[in-house]
């Protein structure tokens, strides 16, 4: 493993722990050479998945594709890059367990809109705006309703 800082290639792992989801290995790591630490994730290599996107078009799917979109959601709210790292490796388990070599980039959303709704609803909101193409204010206030109503609807915790 390189050191991102000197390009050193000798380091020393000083804390290992599994991932929230048990799907990745988080390793902090110090360099021999300049002392300084960094963190590596260690990531079980599956097939390939392709997506499907709208216009039948298939690309190879990117976690940092996914990761940058949900990151621009989530800019300037409460969700920790560390959160959002485990929504992506939650979001992968679930692809690697459903055993599909192609899924459709509509499915991809929901999956992300699911779990961003349960974060965080402001980053929901500006997922969905994308994701769904809101086109009006009015978009923006049918979502907004929708989360209210079913605000009103569940049952509060005191």
């Amino acid at each position: 493993m390189y050191c991102p800082f000197c390009r050193e290639k000798d380091s020393r792992v000083l804390e290992s722990r599994l991932s929230e989801e048990n799907s990745s290995i988080r390793r902090r790591r110090e360099c021999e050479s300049c002392q300084k630490r960094f963190t590596t994730y260690e990531r079980i290599e599956s097939i390939q998945l392709l997506v499907i996107k709208n216009h039948g078009g298939r690309e190879p799917y990117s976690r940092e594709k996914l990761m940058t979109g949900i990151v621009t959601a989530c800019r300037k709210t409460t969700v920790s890059a560390q959160q959002i790292a485990e929504m992506l490796d939650g979001l992968e388990l679930e692809l690697q367990i459903l055993g599909k070599r192609e899924i459709q980039s509509s499915q991809m959303g929901q999956l992300v809109l699911s779990r961003l709704r349960l974060l965080n609803e402001v980053a929901y909101v500006r997922f969905a705006s994308v994701y769904r193409q809101f086109q009006s204010v009015e978009d923006f206030i049918g979502e907004l309703n929708k989360i209210a109503d079913e605000r009103s609807l569940s049952p509060t915790i005191d």
